[in-house]
């Protein structure tokens, strides 16, 4: 038992082997309002002369505490509870007392009360901040264990105190101390306190992310994830927590989590695991670019008209680097606005049907907009004329006109691109970049130049075969070239030519 009166909101958490009310909702979250609202409701002494000391100590009347110890009360003498009159002092914030009793003999560091502890401990778990630099000026050892097993900064992350915590640290309490359990203050805050502090407040001052406690060797994140502290384990994989350590189990704190079936936790871990594998890839990736630099270099194939300066590395014949994508796309046709991706090797067959469905349903679209006014308005065109006939059209269902219009918008773009490129693929055997390439450059020659004799035009039903890859019931033999790996010349065999970049 810590003591009545003033202090005895202190009771409940000190019995038994561990703290009750740490942590989860703790019962001394609001310690402080606690014992204000203690103070207020202790009744008033009308005469203090016949008060006993351990009374005087706790409503903080120093002229009796005085006298009873100019009497020859031992300052040192504990009470049946076997708790020192510093003690009272300092659970109770008396700083007048604290140095009284200090220059009349009282033991700074004295052990009393049920869970073994010092005044100090008694400061530290009421958040009396001016008491706790007190009892350090006097040479308190914040380093004593308590009957808990808790040093000072244990205590103050239990309890929360934020502004105590800060202190014991720049007054060279180490952040990786170690309670009787082998965990630091950054495991009890992981384990013990749901919501982001004091952990993030921890995670200031560089603690051990790797170490472990001596009986399950578990890491803060492995106590984080024990606990279902969501708030905890975001912090310590933000500042880079290990998800590799195993404890005595052989337990990852992923394995734990899946165990727990925590479905947030197991999110969380997965996703900072990928994030960080694509990390280790993109290192990699960067290693392999730098050996590529140097093997193009010695081998004198380093050269930047055909060198992608972004990628780093040897673009493939009609590849070219898209800025919005931030990468090299093989055989480059364009950088899509409507798909917001770019068209190239790979998906530009899947592009055009694309443009094709959409223009077979815009087209559907508008004749069933057009159907629709011949049904439902009282007018035509070729009755009334125009003007009155679209003010029909809008009085009939302003809705339908606006899908209309959108219909027509699409349709029209859609199929003149679709057009466009089927005639380049065709016909041309290009890309659209290599056609409107080709078209700046013949501006500046003085030799006439056709866009339909380039080495990649093999007439209308090669091309057609290559790019859709269909031999037409055996009538074509399609070509397939992968034009992401290819760096050099292509030779054709259906039409014995040699395919170069243009």
């Amino acid at each position: 038992m810590e003591g009545p009166g003033p202090g005895s909101q202190c009771r409940n958490h000190n019995h038994g082997p561990h703290p009750l009310g740490f942590g989860r909702l703790g019962a001394c979250a609001h310690e402080n309002k606690d014992l204000v609202k203690a103070r207020e409701a202790l009744p008033l002494i009308a005469d203090s002369s016949n008060c006993d000391i351990v009374k005087a100590t706790q409503y903080g009347i120093f002229e009796r505490c005085k006298e009873l110890v100019e009497a020859g009360y031992d300052v040192r003498q504990p009470d049946k509870e076997n708790v020192s009159l510093l003690h009272w002092a300092a659970i109770n914030n008396r700083l007048d007392l604290v140095k009284f009793y200090i220059s009349k003999g009282a033991v700074v560091d004295q052990l009393g009360g049920d869970l073994n502890s010092t005044p100090l401990h008694w400061a530290i778990r009421q958040g009396h901040l001016p008491m706790v630099i007190l009892l350090l000026q006097y040479g308190a050892d914040p380093t004593l264990i308590d009957g808990e097993g808790f040093s000072g900064i244990h205590l103050a992350v239990l309890f929360q105190h934020m502004p105590i915590i800060a202190y014991l640290i720049s007054k060279g309490q180490s952040v990786n101390m170690t309670d009787l359990n082998g965990q630091t203050p950054l495991m009890l805050s992981a384990h013990k306190v749901l919501g982001p502090e004091p952990t993030g407040f921890l995670l200031k001052f560089n603690p051990s992310l790797s170490v472990v406690d001596k009986v399950h060797q578990n890491t803060p994140l492995h106590w984080a994830v024990a606990a279902g502290n969501v708030n905890a384990v975001d912090k310590l994989l933000e500042a880079g927590s290990s998800l590799d350590i195993r404890n005595v189990k052989g337990e990852t704190p992923l394995d734990m989590a899946l165990q727990n079936k925590n479905q947030l936790i197991i999110h969380m871990l997965k996703a900072e695991a990928k994030m960080r594998a694509n990390t280790k890839f993109r290192l990699w990736r960067w290693l392999q670019k730098c050996q590529n630099i140097i093997t193009l270099a010695e081998t004198g194939c380093l050269d930047f008209r055909t060198f992608c300066t972004s990628c780093l590395i040897r673009k493939p014949l009609r590849s070219l680097h898209c800025h919005v994508c931030n990468s090299c796309v093989a055989r480059y046709d364009q950088h899509c606005l409507w798909t917001g991706r770019c068209i190239g090797f790979g998906n530009h067959h899947y592009y055009i049907f694309f443009l094709l469905f959409l223009s077979i349903l815009c087209d559907w679209i508008i004749y069933d907009s057009f159907n629709y006014w011949s049904i439902h308005c009282t007018t035509t065109f070729r009755e009334d004329g125009l003007w009155t006939y679209l003010n029909q059209i809008v009085a009939c269902s302003p809705w339908v006109l606006y899908i209309f219009m959108l219909a027509a918008f699409h349709f029209s773009w859609s199929t003149f691109l679709l057009f466009n490129q089927l005639f380049q693929i065709a016909f041309l055997g290009l890309t659209s970049h290599e056609r409107s390439s080709l078209l700046k450059q013949s501006r500046h020659t003085k030799q006439p130049f056709s866009l339909r004799r380039t080495p990649y035009n093999l007439g209308f039903t090669q091309n057609l075969a290559d790019f859709f890859r269909c031999g037409c019931f055996g009538l074509v033999k399609p070509c397939a070239v992968d034009w992401t790996t290819q760096y050099t010349m292509v030779f054709h065999p259906a039409k014995e030519k040699v395919l170069r970049s243009v």
